[in-house]
């Protein structure tokens, strides 16, 4: 596919949805701009769930789409899954042994996946939690480990994540000097968040996010939702 030359990155649930009215205004605006701007979306839900919300709420067709916290990604107008990140995030993964290791630690609940590209779980307590972060370490499980909302506990293979993921698309689908913008609102978009790139807080953003200091690449919008997006659009690019 031709290199993207702006790029808006954003999660789903929480940040590009749960207004109407602020994502109409939103796609209305960048209709205006002289080039198109390419949609990615990373999210934690899986490609099925992805695109059962795009067609309840009438989404557009991400160009991008990063599912399951960033561990798989699909490209195109069919959402071919890109085989390079696919290899990267099943060299050492390890499910059967993570999930193994949970059922014995009380207060964790597996949450129901269509596959193993990450093994979730929601959690009673923080305590409990920490001790399957705890427990994994002892293990030496190779993984990455994320924990928001005070609840989702997403074990991901090593070097997976939101965070990660963006980067690898922005090496391999993104122009250099491309403008970019990445949007988020809770603790798993944190890691893409401070990835380096422009990026935005929503202002309905969980509470998880509240004490990240905002700097010149990371915008606090006053905004809630897909609005907060524009005015961080706008408030990066409007004199462009």
């Amino acid at each position: 596919m031709e290199k993207i030359r702006h790029l808006l990155a954003t999660d789903l649930d929480g940040t590009f949805v749960g207004d109407d009215a602020g994502l109409k205004q939103l796609l209305a605006y960048y209709d205006t701009l002289d080039e198109p701007v390419a949609l990615a979306y990373i999210t934690g839900r899986h490609q099925a769930s992805v695109i059962d919300l795009i067609n309840e709420a009438s989404l557009p067709m991400p160009d991008i789409l990063i599912t399951d916290v960033g561990t798989v990604i699909y490209h195109g107008e069919s959402l071919f899954e890109d085989e390079l990140w696919t290899e990267k995030m099943t060299e050492n993964w390890q499910p059967d042994n993570i999930l193994k290791i949970a059922e014995g630690i009380s207060g964790l609940t597996v949450q129901n996946l269509p596959h193993q590209r990450r093994v979730s779980f929601y959690a009673s307590s923080t305590e409990s939690a920490e001790a399957l972060k705890i427990s994994l370490l002892q293990k030496e499980i190779p993984h990455t480990f994320i924990f928001s909302s005070n609840r989702d506990v997403d074990i991901l293979p090593e070097g997976g994540g939101k965070g990660e993921a963006l980067k690898f698309l922005i090496e391999n689908y993104v122009e250099k000097e491309a403008g970019i913008l990445v949007a988020g609102d809770s603790g798993n978009d944190l890691a893409m968040l401070e990835a380096g790139y422009p990026a935005v807080i929503v202002a309905n953003a969980r509470p998880e996010l509240a004490d990240i200091e905002a700097n010149e690449l990371l915008y606090r919008a006053s905004s809630s939702y897909a609005a907060g997006i524009l005015e961080a659009w706008q408030h990066f690019y409007g004199g462009r």
